[in-house]
């Protein structure tokens, strides 16, 4: 439910739709219940739905804790799993980490904000740095708070812009995918302004984006990321949009009581400490 469509868990679970949806019916069929409303592409939990998902996070959570007990007396080793959607986030920390823990490897997943989630509570992954959820989280996952990015206009360092809605109506437009947290965030701005701007491409990195709008093949709206470590950072301009003006929350979850708890701490502490100054 959290992917919001069959189609899309099916590809998250490396399984064709049909297959996955010939499951669902049969769950649903063995608790004798229907467990999600189905509008066209899109699945919503039903409460029976909802409950379920609550109590299996919930049973998740506890296994995860049996596993970390036998680590409990264990000290810190590697490697780190960790998730993050877009590298420009997570580099600086990445470079001190090398410093003070040469020794312990970091193995990298890059996916989407909801895929990153799910993989830390399927114990996928010890930690992922994504933008919080808009739901609440369940009790046994920690939410380490690093940063906050306010909506902008990213366009050519050389475009002339004398209205930022203008520009944002007449430009070739470089959508952020809306299956993307920040992206859906982006389509309800230009919604509520009544702005239907000129899409030429559509994609999900944020990085990715930036070089297409670095080569002058159109403008984006974006969270004001850092792009200090982009090569061609100068090439780049920043538009603060007129307020009020949405934002994205960025942080870092894992499990309380995961396998490398204490390398999860140590690492969330750092990007704390970078991201904080």
């Amino acid at each position: 439910t959290e992917l919001g469509s069959i189609a899309e868990a099916a590809r998250r679970l490396g399984l064709s739709p049909t297959t996955l949806a010939q499951r669902l019916k049969a769950l649903e069929a063995s608790v004798g219940t229907p467990l999600l409303v189905r509008a066209g592409h899109t699945v919503k939990p039903t409460l029976a739905g909802t409950r379920i998902t609550e109590n299996a996070q919930n049973i998740l959570l506890e296994l995860h804790r049996l596993k970390a007990s036998a680590f409990d007396t264990a000290p810190p080793s590697g490697p780190l799993r960790l998730g993050t959607m877009h590298m420009g986030f997570i580099l600086p920390v990445l470079k001190q980490w090398a410093d003070h823990f040469p020794n312990i490897a970091i193995n990298i997943e890059r996916a989407t904000n909801n895929m990153l989630y799910a993989m830390v509570l399927d114990g996928e992954i010890d930690a992922a740095l994504i933008a919080r959820p808009a739901f609440d989280l369940p009790k046994g996952v920690i939410w380490t708070k690093l940063k906050e990015e306010s909506l902008i206009m990213l366009t050519p360092a050389t475009l002339k812009v004398d209205d930022i809605f203008e520009s944002l109506a007449r430009e070739p437009y470089i959508r952020l995918d809306p299956r993307v947290f920040a992206g859906e965030m982006a389509d309800e701005y230009l919604r509520q302004k009544g702005i239907y701007p000129q899409i030429r491409f559509e994609l999900q990195g944020i990085d990715d984006i930036a070089r297409l709008v670095e080569e002058g093949l159109g403008i984006s709206l974006l969270p004001d990321w850092s792009a200090r470590d982009l090569h061609a950072a100068q090439a780049l301009r920043r538009w603060p949009l007129p307020k009020p003006c949405p934002s994205r929350i960025l942080g870092m979850v894992s499990l309380k009581s995961g396998a490398r708890s204490k390398l999860v701490a140590s690492f969330a502490e750092m990007a704390k400490k970078l991201h904080s100054a």
